[in-house]
């Protein structure tokens, strides 16, 4: 069962580690990043930020929507973390029950980025395809850690 969908251009470090993964008493992170996989490195980064109790599972967007609706994932109450709002929404479009919210926690700041918030900057796509995920019933918002107040995205 997916407890959290969070998008962290980070993936996994200290503040999602500790704060959300207490906060949503899940018992599994998975990361769905199409790179991660292939990176020895930033595996082995990512491995180092578990926390206690936690299973790890790090896999491709396309293998995670397999493997969520295949139910083979059904025993474990699920934190995903990914790292952009199109992987959010690669995954989101694919699954066949959809979570009813996408916390948006940070993303990169670029030229071609507007801001929304101190940490989340999106591009016209990215507003799109929230604004579709928003449209399909999906609430979006953005809140930094469990204990901070949350702005619920309107489009």
């Amino acid at each position: 069962m997916i407890k959290f969908i969070r998008v962290d251009h980070r993936l996994l470090h200290g503040q999602v580690a500790l704060s959300w993964f207490g906060a949503t008493n899940a018992n599994c992170i998975l990361i769905a990043n199409d790179d991660v996989p292939n990176d020895p490195i930033r595996k082995a980064t990512i491995k180092m930020a578990r926390p206690n109790g936690a299973k790890l599972v790090i896999m491709s967007i396309k293998k995670s929507v397999d493997q969520i609706n295949s139910g083979i994932a059904d025993k474990y109450d699920l934190m995903i973390v990914v790292e952009s709002i199109h992987d959010a929404y690669r995954l989101i479009t694919g699954l066949k029950n959809k979570p009813k919210e996408l916390n948006l926690g940070g993303t990169k700041a670029t030229a071609e980025t507007e801001s929304l918030s101190a940490t989340v900057n999106v591009t016209p796509q990215d507003k799109q395809e929230l604004q579709q995920l928003s449209d399909a019933g999906v609430k979006v918002y953005i809140q930094q850690v469990p204990t901070a107040s949350s702005k619920t995205l309107e489009f």
